[in-house]
């Protein structure tokens, strides 16, 4: 049996889910259970509410947000859930993600959203900003946290250590 999520993870477009898989990707190697829907602010805002409206009761923690153009999917939700919300700013217009980008942090005072860069590196940013919010009250959890810090800094040092012998040939 699977476990319940504690994570929901929502796009305005099946489109999205590109760049919102990589949320999903970050959380699995943490072993977070998610669930991912696609919702609208604009098109679904029934849907949307009733999903933000019943989120707690049925134990999501977090909520991770991606939307394009004008971006009002996360504000909505924030405005409507007491959990903390992660924005993930996408490209979906000429502008390239700059629209989502200012309209995601520009909320007015009293609706916080967290935001992350715009695309893939946002979207695998928020899972691992979801998952340092979930450690606050999960041990091992911050001890996966941290031994993925630990790893991050070893492979960044053994590619050092390659240039290094790559410089003594020259």
């Amino acid at each position: 049996m699977s476990k319940k999520p504690v994570v929901g993870i929502l796009m305005g477009s099946d489109s999205d889910f590109e760049v919102m898989q990589e949320a999903g990707k970050s959380l699995k190697g943490f072993d977070i259970p998610f669930e991912m829907m696609v919702t609208s602010a604009h098109r679904t805002p029934e849907k949307t509410h009733k999903y933000t409206q019943s989120a707690v009761e049925r134990g999501i923690k977090v909520l991770i947000v991606g939307a394009g153009a004008a971006a009002h999917l996360a504000g909505v939700v924030a405005a409507s859930t007491p959990l903390p919300v992660v924005a993930i700013p996408l490209s979906a217009t000429d502008l390239k993600g700059m629209d989502a980008l200012l309209s995601t942090v520009q909320m007015p005072g009293g609706i916080p959203v967290a935001c992350m860069a715009i695309g893939k590196a946002g979207a695998k940013n928020a899972g691992i900003y979801a998952a340092r919010i979930l450690a606050l009250s999960d041990a091992a959890l911050a001890q996966k946290l941290t031994q993925f810090s630990l790893d991050m800094a070893a492979a960044v040092e053994k590619k050092d250590q390659a240039l290094q012998l790559r410089l003594a040939d020259l």
